[in-house]
């Protein structure tokens, strides 16, 4: 039985840019990479329950491999948090609460130091590629693509009116909608977008309060929500995980960004060839010893990195490298003493 649980976290941090890690993407090394086959899993064979918790943009990803899971004879429960990615560590690695954490940033060195000296030192899973979409309204009309300056600008109250956008748009308020600042989504939105309009070691610091202190914004952490306030209004912005977007894609306009070399829209090929400025990796996280005392959540996650690529674009998002995805597959290997 599958569990959907929601809730409220209390831990944010920067993210690694996604162009800085992935390097391994490359169309001559894709031709190269054979994948890694893992042995494979019976669901029938487990049982016992499997806790999750962490990002909402890599939640319907883990609850589709988690159904699939289930329905292939998984006899046990799995539960599935849902709030977001820092809150996610704080789960995992602070109260060891969790078996599996969720995360669309990567792991922070004082969460690693949290887990570490729980007895759990996090062991790393990229699962896939998310492109951040910037949505607004399909009733929107005036509005396709904005500059990232121009996307920090609205996000930290700068522009409060889209006439101040551009003055061909209509003199009405922006509505501002974003992520919470537990959310691995705000974080990545923050570096990406925002901090580079800072100076300063504190740069990242004063981007996010900018943000949080933008007129009228409205946060939440669960991207439903955030879907919801733009679909009400022609005048409202929203971003989070392309699969929140290409769920209601009939009722919201994904925006082009442009990064200095024109408008990219994201999509899968954008997002993996790293040209859609604001798109990133996606991660589970666990840990050997985890997997050592619960059988269950290592099977788990062989099947995951077994069958994701089946299940990942269905959802939303877009595979990860072959050499990203290998890594995942020989770092599940190590920790359950399986040979390579």
């Amino acid at each position: 039985m599958l569990k959907r649980l929601f809730g409220i976290g209390l831990v944010a941090a920067v993210l690694v840019p996604f162009a800085a890690m992935a390097q391994d993407a490359t169309p001559e090394m894709e031709m190269m990479a054979e994948p890694i086959e893992l042995p494979a899993v019976d669901p029938l064979e487990f049982s016992g329950d499997i806790i999750v918790a962490g990002s909402s943009t890599v939640f319907p990803l883990t609850e589709a491999v988690a159904n699939q899971f289930s329905e292939e004879g998984f006899a046990g429960e799995i539960t599935i948090d849902s709030i977001g990615s820092g809150a996610g560590f704080e789960r995992f690695c602070e109260t060891a609460e969790t078996d599996i954490s969720n995360a669309s940033r990567a792991i922070e060195e004082d969460e690693l130091a949290a887990c570490e000296a729980n007895g759990r030192p996090a062991l790393e899973f990229r699962v896939g590629t998310d492109a951040l979409a910037v949505v607004v309204s399909s009733a929107n009309d005036f509005l396709e693509s904005l500059t990232i300056e121009q996307l920090a600008s609205i996000y930290t109250g700068e522009f409060t009116t889209w006439d101040q956008v551009d003055p061909s748009f209509p003199a009405e308020t922006i509505q501002l909608f974003s992520p919470g600042s537990d959310s691995g989504t705000f974080d990545y939105f923050i570096e990406a977008v925002v901090e580079g309009q800072f100076e300063g070691d504190d740069a990242g610091d004063l981007a996010a309060a900018a943000v949080l202190g933008a007129p009228g914004i409205q946060l939440s952490e669960d991207d439903n929500v955030l879907v919801q306030g733009v679909e009400g209004s022609p005048y409202a912005i929203a971003y989070f995980g392309y699969a929140y977007f290409n769920e209601n894609a009939d009722l919201l306009t994904a925006i082009a960004i442009d990064a200095g070399d024109g408008p990219i829209a994201p999509n899968g090929v954008t997002a993996e060839d790293g040209s859609y400025p604001i798109a990133r990796p996606l991660f589970i996280y666990s840990a050997a010893e985890v997997i050592a005392e619960k059988p269950q959540v290592g099977a788990f996650i062989s099947y995951y990195l077994s069958n994701v690529n089946d299940l990942i674009v269905e959802v939303g998002y877009f595979p990860a490298s072959v050499e990203a995805l290998n890594a995942a597959k020989e770092a599940l290997m190590s920790a359950m003493g399986m040979g390579m």
